[in-house]
């Protein structure tokens, strides 16, 4: 059987986004156990040209319901807001998004296979088939900023590891 665009996607930003959940539930505990403010962590990056871990949190949101919601209007654009600075906030960005995905229906999805959809910034415009701009664009932009969230905690002191990146695997039954 092929794999389905739903399971490719939404499956995937299931198995992340709780993770994501975890790390601020992380950087939190880390702050409150070291008498650390949370910008601390919420601002903190990996290098002055890069976004801190608030908008690498948001970011995931944006890379995965974001574009769901995106190729189902047929454009997507990045989110060019600033990210809330306390955990509360992140924590609440992320679990919208995972009830959102949870309640994506599988066959509204296959269904988009083939539309045609694009991104947008200022002028520039890149022209994509749904199911190339979620997996081609969105799912490396997801990944990337859920490893650069993980990246930021690894380099400031949070204890976490390689598990609280990965989640639980999509074993066979």
């Amino acid at each position: 059987m092929p794999v389905s665009l739903h399971t490719a996607t939404v499956g995937t930003f299931l198995q992340i986004l709780p993770q994501v959940a975890g790390m601020i539930d992380k950087a939190e505990a880390h702050c409150a156990s070291n008498t650390l403010s949370p910008e601390t962590l919420t601002g903190a990056c990996l290098s002055e040209d890069m976004w801190n871990f608030a908008k690498q949190v948001t970011s995931t949101a944006t890379h995965s319901v974001g574009a769901i919601a995106a190729v189902k209007a047929g454009k997507f654009s990045p989110d060019r807001t600033l990210a809330p600075l306390d955990f509360a906030a992140l924590r609440e960005v992320i679990g919208t998004a995972i009830v959102s995905l949870q309640a994506e229906d599988p066959a509204e999805i296959e269904a988009l296979v083939g539309r045609d959809t694009y991104f947008a910034f200022g002028d520039m415009r890149m022209d994509f088939t749904v199911e190339d701009f979620l997996l081609s664009f969105s799912m490396p932009n997801f990944y990337f900023h859920a490893a650069t969230s993980y990246n930021i905690l690894r380099n400031n002191g949070v204890k976490i590891g390689k598990m609280d990146f990965l989640g639980r695997p999509r074993l066979k039954v």
